[in-house]
């Protein structure tokens, strides 16, 4: 194997400092806190840190405090935007990775504040200007989230 072929096989991980530079989302909005595994082509591994603190869970539920499920689809989604974004190339060009549908979303176990999520994604199409992807949440190694979705890579608005 040569060093090139080598250093390809390599995961590269993002501190927040990464993610923020690759994602154009902010708080509070912003759910990915870190990519453990990013595998160029393949598939990600980011993870967010779900904290008490989280706007949402001060309505949702009062007293049971849950992670909305969508929350956790727009979590991989964003995970998906940054394979896209380093796959297809796209780092500094601004484009932005829109939703186009959702599929097969099944929910299978409440995330709860304090936990590690865990958001694993991988491509099942890609191509330069729609990818359509796998995704499934986790809580040390139990689903939590399981959904299909499409995006599509477009340019930003003109102002």
């Amino acid at each position: 194997m040569s060093d090139d072929t080598a250093a390809a096989a390599v995961p590269l991980t993002y501190d927040i400092r990464k993610v923020l530079a690759a994602l154009p989302h902010r708080y509070p909005l912003l759910l990915v806190d870190r990519v453990a595994a990013l595998n160029i082509g393949e598939d990600i591994h980011a993870v967010k840190a779900v904290s008490f603190n989280e706007a949402f869970f001060q309505g949702h539920f009062p007293g049971r405090p849950i992670m909305p499920g969508v929350l956790q689809i727009e979590a991989l989604a964003q995970a998906a935007a940054i394979l896209a974004i380093e796959t297809l190339e796209l780092a500094g060009s601004n484009k932005l990775v829109y939703f186009m549908s959702i599929e097969d979303a099944k929910f299978r176990a409440p995330v709860e504040p304090g936990v590690l999520l865990d958001l694993k994604v991988g491509f099942i199409q890609k191509r330069a200007r729609v990818c359509k992807f796998w995704g499934k949440a986790e809580i040390d190694g139990k689903v939590t989230c399981e959904v299909n979705f499409t995006a599509m890579i477009a340019d930003p608005p003109k102002d």
